[in-house]
């Protein structure tokens, strides 16, 4: 193991660093461009959300307001898709492309997507992991003890397992909305390109996550000797 205060393999994260800082200023760039341009049909994203969620035949998923900026999200617990001020109450082509996309999830939900239910199962495991990983390490690199700090590096493999599981979800949900919204009449042709722009710019960020998650991992395998050094 390095020694506790020697930490050359930070310098592993700063691309995952630098890749996340673009990836939030292109979704925010995206979403405050295409904020400005309000959608032909003229819809709330809470309605667009409705319309869909009934002509999919799915009757028992409620649309609420949530607070908070670009909180949107689909909970299937409740079976509730939750919509920030700006995309349920907005008319613009942002704010249709990410209700239909949170939309998507609850199709997926509906359908018995493998992914979202995979993604569903391992949540508690890695929220575990998220929280637990990191304290392990630092009490086993505090103690010496590299077993304890190889267990907080096991646990944290299910936050990297739950990122990479997440990709397919966001970019299926995504896929989803763009065919919705396109067969279905909501946008026209010309609207398609703005909408995919705001979307794909979404999904960057989760990439991004899972770059950032990967890389950790591997940092924290050459820190505890999982990789690289073993037992001194």
């Amino acid at each position: 193991m390095f020694p506790f205060f020697y930490d050359p393999t930070f310098i592993l994260i700063i691309p995952a660093v630098i890749f996340a800082m673009y990836a939030q200023g292109k979704v925010q760039s995206a979403f405050h461009r295409y904020s400005q341009h309000k959608a032909g049909i003229g819809w709330t994203g809470a309605q667009l959300a409705a319309e869909i969620l009934r002509k999919q035949g799915v009757n028992d998923v409620k649309v609420e307001l949530v607070g908070g900026h670009m909180t949107d999200h689909y909970d299937p617990r409740n079976k509730v898709l939750r919509l920030s001020y700006k995309i349920y109450h907005g008319t613009s082509l942002a704010a249709l492309g990410i209700a239909a996309h949170e939309v998507g999830h609850a199709l997926q939900h509906d359908e018995g997507y493998s992914m979202l239910s995979l993604r569903s199962m391992i949540v508690p495991f890695a929220s575990i992991g998220s929280q637990a990983a990191f304290p392990l390490l630092f009490i086993g690199l505090m103690l010496g003890s590299q077993s304890l700090a190889q267990l907080g590096v096991v646990v944290f493999m299910f936050a990297v397992v739950f990122q990479v599981i997440t990709l397919p979800v966001e970019f299926n949900a995504s896929s989803r909305a763009m065919n919705i919204l396109a067969d279905g009449g909501y946008i026209t042709v010309s609207e398609e390109k703005p909408v995919k722009k705001v979307l794909d710019a979404a999904a960057l960020t989760y990439v991004a996550a899972t770059v950032m998650a990967i890389l950790q991992l591997v940092r924290l395998m050459l820190i505890s000797g999982l990789l690289g050094r073993r037992n001194d």
